[in-house]
Order: C-alpha cells, then sequence, then structure tokens
C-alpha cells in the first residue's frame, strides 16, 4: 500500500489484497497520499456544464436503464433543435464551457442527424466544447450506417466532437455484461472506440458503474483494462466510478454504502497510476460524501450537472450550483477552480 502511495504500480493479486486486508482509513490515507503526490496543491476543480439527452428511444433495454422507452413508447422522444439551441443557452448563461450530450440506440435516425445535431450547435455556439457519445452509440452507428469505428469518430471530429464521454463502460468483463446489459457493446468494442478516438487526437473520460451483479475481482478486471489502455495512449484525462441505483430499475440489488464507495474510489487512485485525475460523484453520494472523496483519491468534483435525467429516473435526484459546490470544496480545506475537459483552469 505504501509502494502505490509513493507512485509504485499495484497488480492485480496486490489490488485484491489491499481490498481484503485494509482498513477504510488506512486505504483512504494512501489514495489521499497519492493524490497529492500527483496534484500537489489544495485545489478540487469542477467544470460547468448540462447534460443534454437527445433522445430516450432505445432498443438496448438494459436491466439497470430507468431512463429508456422502448420504440413506439408515448413517453418516448427525440429532442427538437429549438429545445436544444433553448437548453443550451440556458445553460451558457449560467457560466457552462460543455456541454455533455447523450442519448440511446435510437433505430430510426440516420448519420446525419448526430451530423446537423454536432454543426448546429457549433454554428451557434462555437465557444462551447462538445463531449458527446460515449462508446456503445459509437458502436450503435457502426451497426447502423455500415462505416468502421475510424471514418465513424472522424466524421464526428469534422461535424464538430470535442470529446468522448466515458459512459457505457459499467463494467468492463463481457460475463458481467451480457448479465446486466446483453444488447449493449462488449468489453473490447468499447475500448476500441477509445483507442480509436485517442489515435484522432481526442482526448475522453472513463467510467465505471459498480454495485449491482459484478464481484470486486471484476471492478479490478476493470481498473486494469483502463490502465493498459492508458500505457498505450495516453488518452483518458480522468476516471469516474459511480455507484448504481437500482430503483425503478430490473435488477434487484442493495444500495452500494457510502463506506463501500469510499473504498472503490480509493482502491481506483492507487490502481490507476497513469489516469491523472479521480472524480468525486456527488450526484449519486450527495455532498458530504463528496467532500469525504476528497480525503479519497479524488480531485475533482465533476460538474455543476445543470441538467441529469439518466440518474434522477432512478429516483436520485442531488442538485448542487455553482455558488454551493464552491462551498462544500472550501469547507473541506481546497479552493475551488473552474476547468475545461482537459483539466485546464479558467480564470
Amino acid at each position: 500500500m505504501q509502494r502505490a502511495a509513493s507512485g509504485g504500480r499495484l497488480e492485480r493479486d496486490e489490488a485484491l489484497r489491499l481490498w481484503k486486508e485494509t482498513s477504510l482509513h488506512e486505504m483512504g490515507r494512501a489514495a489521499h497520499q497519492l493524490r497529492m503526490r500527483l496534484h500537489p496543491h489544495e485545489t478540487v476543480s469542477y467544470v460547468v456544464d448540462r447534460n443534454i439527452n437527445y433522445s430516450n428511444v432505445c432498443v438496448c433495454g438494459c436491466r439497470f436503464c430507468a431512463f429508456f422507452r422502448p420504440p413506439g413508447d408515448p413517453e418516448g422522444f427525440v429532442i427538437s433543435r429549438e429545445d436544444l439551441s433553448e437548453k443550451i443557452q440556458e445553460a451558457v448563461d449560467l457560466g457552462a464551457t460543455q456541454i455533455l450530450m447523450q442519448g440511446s440506440h435510437h433505430p430510426d435516425l440516420d448519420l446525419a442527424f448526430y451530423l446537423d445535431l454536432l454543426r448546429g450547435i457549433k454554428e451557434h455556439f462555437p465557444g462551447i466544447h462538445l463531449h458527446a457519445f460515449s462508446p456503445p452509440e459509437i458502436i450503435h452507428f457502426r451497426h447502423m450506417f455500415g462505416l468502421s469505428v475510424r471514418e465513424i469518430v472522424s466524421r464526428l471530429i469534422e461535424a464538430g466532437l470535442d470529446s468522448i464521454p466515458g459512459g457505457g463502460a459499467e463494467i468492463l468483463v463481457d460475463r458481467v455484461r451480457e448479465e446486466i446489459a446483453p444488447n449493449k457493446c462488449s468489453a473490447d468494442e468499447w475500448l476500441e472506440v477509445m483507442r480509436t478516438a485517442h489515435q484522432l487526437g481526442l482526448k475522453t473520460t472513463a467510467t465505471m458503474m459498480f454495485g449491482h451483479v459484478e464481484a470486486i475481482a471484476d471492478r479490478l478486471d476493470h481498473l486494469l483494462a483502463l490502465r493498459r489502455l492508458q500505457d498505450e495512449t495516453g488518452g483518458f484525462t480522468a476516471f469516474i466510478p459511480w455507484t448504481f441505483q437500482p430503483d425503478n430499475t430490473r435488477i434487484p440489488a442493495r444500495k452500494t454504502t457510502s463506506t463501500e464507495y469510499l473504498r472503490t474510489l480509493a482502491l481506483s487512485r492507487l490502481v490507476l497510476d497513469n489516469i491523472p485525475n479521480l472524480q468525486a460523484s456527488w450526484v449519486t453520494m450527495g455532498a458530504k460524501i463528496a467532500q469525504l472523496s476528497l480525503f479519497f483519491g479524488a480531485n475533482d468534483f465533476g460538474s455543476t450537472m445543470i441538467e441529469e435525467n439518466v440518474v434522477a429516473a432512478s429516483g436520485v435526484r442531488f442538485r448542487m450550483s455553482r455558488e454551493e459546490i464552491d462551498k462544500h470544496i472550501r469547507e473541506a480545506g481546497f479552493a475551488p477552480r473552474k476547468r475545461r475537459m482537459d483539466y485546464t483552469f479558467l480564470e
């Protein structure tokens, strides 16, 4: 543990041993020591953005998702250009520098829809950073449009895409994915999209949704898959682990405790020695646990999430303004700083 806290690399069996044999506070202390080694300052960053869902119509039918609606459902929607522009303008007026845009596996939208969506945003909001289309969406585009991942990502970049979010990773173990999301892309396909994006010059984030049907060993395999790809490409700017929210889903799992969340966060910091930033998940854990996260390896408070619908569909509705984020960071003993997606600071 001390070797990992000092920047040494943990192997799989060592990480599993730490999980089994160390206390919450020991693991947190080591993770915080590594965090301060990577970021030797008292700053905690966050981005001002809005999470916009362009559609909820989806053929995947993931068991963990309370947000999607099947084709033909009366509650299904595809966002209009007017609504999209209104949402972005509201976000810009609140100081947003970024839009996180994700959707579904819609069976009827063509590639021109997505390209025009990006072009229209860049035309009307040229200064906004477009963080959009997670790997499962891009794999869906490949199946729908008969193009390679490289061709699709290249065309999205030409239309205005600036970076790719790490959504849809869930757990990067196919046995787990087949149980909770059998119609979604495989672990290798998720990694292929990220590898291709990095090769084409895009930065991306990575996530892990845990606390459903996976074992601790599966979480470690997920972390190690990300670490191997980061060794290869260096394209991940941040890692965001967040807890599965079971309400209104088809997975009868218990809610993950705050203790298990903090232990998983700390272990992630110790294993992912090559991914520079770790985000706290106040969206699922609330403000107080997010503050504690800053002493368990996290150096970033995520985003303002001016709008968030997917987690909210499970009944979890934490909300925070910029002023509240600043307040919580200061109360924890740190200095808040606004940032861009690539973790450069804004004045």
